[in-house]
């Protein structure tokens, strides 16, 4: 691959010029400029736009990073995202990190070496990015404590509040909680107000009804075959995410009880498949492509302004009631 060192060395002047002439022919005289285009030609010389552009220009391209791309929540946030990048003018690389840090580092380099404008991050660190002045950085649907980062994300405290008070109202006590993963700090505050729910209804919290899984749909099913060997009654199950709760209908379907009659579910994001379970799922509804339109917004308003300050911006959740609820019949222990 032939360089502009080799080029300006050919045609006899600086590098400077030949990137002047490439540039800016203008500024360049006719005699300097046809020399540098000649040698060009004749070694079939191609810039690279990259390496082309300024120290000031962009590439118009900004990285999306999501820890698991098979999780259908991640992909209305995607979208909210692409919508704002092409009416911008932008592009998007989507990247999965599989909450590896190799591969969250890997991604942010390319910020450092100006392949890419910012990042939008969909987990809770922050990689890091060697580059002078604020990171040009935005963290979506997670959030983080750093002042210096701005998120989007939702209150998720009063979200799970809302949901087991809901089951409250419905005549549950023996309400079970599978948990997500304990490193994130969103599953902390759902937890959080899962607990703050059995508190103001006078239900004494009990620790065998809390099972910590990982966001699948088979950690749901492993939590209430859990609780159902144990022996441990239950009418209601609120769950950390929709798959989580999908996995929990399975499992209870599977070992003869009813969804609702016998078992209320609740789950937390409304994903798409959500609404065609059977029953429907009733579960806390994200705003997901608000998510990604506010993140990639907040984004473009960094870049095209350094010293704007940032922000943590809290979205509304709603309680979307659907049929895998119903008033409390009878607490639910073992199945045979």
């Amino acid at each position: 691959m032939r360089t502009v060192k080799e080029i300006a060395a050919i045609a006899n002047v600086s590098v400077a010029t030949v990137s002047r002439a490439l540039q800016r022919p203008e500024i360049v005289s006719e005699e300097t400029r046809l020399r540098i285009h000649e040698v060009v030609k004749r070694l079939g010389y191609t810039p690279n736009a990259l390496a082309r552009n300024l120290r000031t220009a962009r590439t118009r391209l900004i990285v999306a990073l999501v820890p698991d791309i098979s999780n259908p929540f991640f992909s209305e946030v995607i979208r909210g995202i692409e919508q704002v990048a092409y009416e911008t003018g932008y592009s998007v690389l989507l990247g999965e990190t599989q909450s590896n840090l190799v591969r969250e580092q890997a991604y942010a380099e390319m910020v450092a070496a100006r392949q890419a404008d910012g990042i939008i991050t969909m987990f809770h660190r922050i990689p890091s990015i060697p580059v002078g002045g604020r990171l040009p950085l935005v963290n979506a649907c997670e959030y983080v404590r750093d002042s210096e980062i701005s998120s989007v994300y939702i209150d998720n405290v009063a979200a799970a509040r809302a949901a087991v008070d809901y089951l409250v109202t419905l005549g549950h006590r023996e309400i079970a909680f599978i948990a997500g993963p304990s490193s994130s700090p969103i599953c902390v505050d759902r937890e959080e107000g899962y607990h703050q729910a059995l508190e103001r209804a006078g239900i004494a919290f009990d620790e065998a009804l809390t099972a910590v899984g990982d966001f699948s749909i088979e950690a749901g099913e492993r939590a209430i075959e859990l609780f159902l060997s144990q022996g441990h009654a239950f009418s209601a199950v609120f769950c950390s995410n929709d798959e989580m709760a999908i996995g929990a209908m399975r499992a209870l379907i599977s070992r003869g009880l009813r969804v609702p009659e016998d078992v209320s579910v609740v789950g937390f994001d409304d994903i798409r498949f959500s609404r065609y379970t059977s029953p429907s799922l009733t579960t806390v509804a994200q705003p997901k492509n608000a998510l990604g339109r506010e993140a990639m917004t907040m984004l473009i308003e960094l870049l095209n302004d350094p010293e704007v300050p940032p922000r943590k911006r809290v979205l509304s959740a709603d309680l979307v009631v659907r049929g895998s609820t119903a008033p409390r019949a009878g607490a639910h222990g073992s199945a045979g």
